[in-house]
Parts: C-alpha cells; sequence; structure tokens
C-alpha cells in the first residue's frame, strides 16, 4: 500500500517540478541581469534580493506595487511571469 501511495505521490510532484523550469536556452541569449533587474523595477517592484534558480529562471525577494512583500519568478528569457507564491 505505501509503495502505491508514493508512486501516485510522485506522479502529481513531477508536473510541479517541471513547471519550475524556465527555458534551457544559453546564458548568453538571456538579458543581464541589470536588464532584467530594470524590467523588474519597471512593473513596480523593488528588488531585495535577486537570483538565478536551477530551473534557470530568475527570482527576486521584494516587494509589490502596494508595499507587499513577494518572491516571484520569471522567465530568464522572456522576462515574464512564471509564478509568484506568496510569502
Amino acid at each position: 500500500m505505501r509503495v502505491g501511495l508514493v508512486v501516485v505521490l510522485l506522479a502529481f510532484a513531477t508536473p510541479a517540478l517541471a513547471g519550475s523550469f524556465c527555458t534551457d536556452a544559453p546564458p548568453r541569449n538571456w538579458p543581464t541581469k541589470a536588464e532584467m533587474m530594470d524590467r523588474i523595477r519597471a512593473m513596480g517592484h523593488q528588488i531585495s534580493a535577486f537570483k538565478t534558480t536551477d530551473g534557470n529562471c530568475y527570482e527576486i525577494y521584494g516587494k509589490d506595487k502596494s508595499g507587499k512583500r513577494v518572491e516571484v519568478y520569471f522567465h530568464s528569457v522572456t522576462g515574464k511571469v512564471v509564478k509568484s507564491p506568496s510569502l
């Protein structure tokens, strides 16, 4: 019974993990950190931390337009928001 439960849980976890992957494009095709930070600020975010994830996304911790704390993942080529979990 436990093995079956583990298999079911892994089946549901796999799509969630796949969704955290942004691109396989080489970093030379990405906007620079400075360019991406400018785009993010133009969206109204204040950035307190900026990094690249293991899934090749840009990630920030900071505040949104209303001053609410946010964690946002951006596609590292297009700059579009791919995930924004609440803090």
